[in-house]
């Protein structure tokens, strides 16, 4: 468990690093339609923070497989986020964040806790250990998705560099 703490604890950090200030072009900038904006990402993320990781955590360890986890509306961040601006996004995540995070160390997770089994309503069950991992990883592709998509807002204007930038295809 120790080994995802250094990846979560900076997520909120390079996502500031990457969005904070940036113009509204850049943070609602797409990879065409139906794909997600930073904005919208960063809306995601907090949901997933609020409904998923630790909620879900917690009713593994209190539950078993006994008592399935809530779906999870991966589009809840439409209604939830409407109206906010980035930075005020980017604060609330990191509030939300670093309250996971201090509930995270809190339990004091040992090895067999990691064993223990939950009941995903589409997956079947699933470990903590799984659900943890997923957690970090989940968070990864949320970063490598903003970068792309703001990588690719630059595609029209690099021209004949783009055949050199794995990103661009």
């Amino acid at each position: 468990m120790t080994s995802i703490l250094p990846l979560l604890e900076r997520t909120p950090a390079a996502l500031e690093a990457q969005l904070r200030g940036l113009p509204d072009e850049w943070i609602n900038a797409t990879e065409g339609e139906g794909k997600w904006s930073p904005l919208v990402v960063v809306g995601h993320m907090i949901h997933a923070e609020e409904e998923d990781w630790m909620p879900r955590l917690q009713r593994i360890l209190q539950h078993g497989t006994s008592l399935p986890f809530d779906p999870f509306d991966r589009e809840a961040q439409f209604t939830k986020s409407a109206g906010k601006g980035m930075d005020q996004l980017l604060d609330e995540f990191r509030k939300v964040r670093e309250e996971s995070l201090k509930d995270l160390r809190e339990l004091n997770l040992q090895a067999h806790h990691l064993t223990l089994r939950g009941l995903h309503p589409t997956l079947g069950e699933t470990t903590a250990h799984q659900l943890l991992a997923t957690w970090a990883a989940h968070d990864q592709a949320h970063l490598v998705q903003i970068h792309r998509t703001l990588a690719r807002r630059l595609k029209p204007e690099i021209g004949p560099w783009s055949q050199f930038l794995s990103v661009m295809q």
